[in-house]
């Protein structure tokens, strides 16, 4: 990722310990992590990938969009002004940027096109590899 000397300093989210335990214990399933922590980006963006795998593209949109506006909280409430870099080598942040991803991914299934082009340039804009990252299954 190039710097901006110019340009906003990176958001860096703080991190989620007990999600991530959560979400590595095999005994939770995404909707149980969604419950006990419903401010996750991460745990709605996991619900998403559920949802779109099992073919409930609609439920996929409705999931992904509830992580993207957790994210958009979590981003403010990190001093987030609604522009730079969210940079994805920042692990705390992945959970908004997989939110991104698959609200993109879902508004492109059910033909939002101005929706898609938006996700996409706010994904490259917040880090140009996140969705070369997501997409690869990191």
């Amino acid at each position: 990722m190039s710097t901006n000397l110019l340009g906003p300093e990176p958001t860096l989210l703080p991190e989620e310990p007990d999600v991530l335990a959560e979400v590595a214990d095999p005994e939770h399933t995404a909707a149980d992590v969604v419950v006990g922590h419903p401010t996750s980006s991460l745990a709605w963006a996991l619900l998403a990938d559920e949802a779109f795998a099992a073919g409930k593209t609609l439920e996929s949109y409705a999931f992904a969009r509830v992580g993207y506006h957790r994210g958009l909280d979590a981003l403010r409430r990190a001093g987030w002004k609604g522009h730079g870099p969210i940079p994805w080598a920042h692990e705390p942040n992945r959970g908004v940027l997989r939110a991104l991803y698959t609200l993109h991914r879902a508004a492109d299934a059910i033909g939002e096109e101005d929706e898609v082009e938006r996700l996409a340039k706010f994904l490259s804009d917040s880090d140009p590899v996140a969705a070369e990252k997501i997409a690869a299954g990191e």
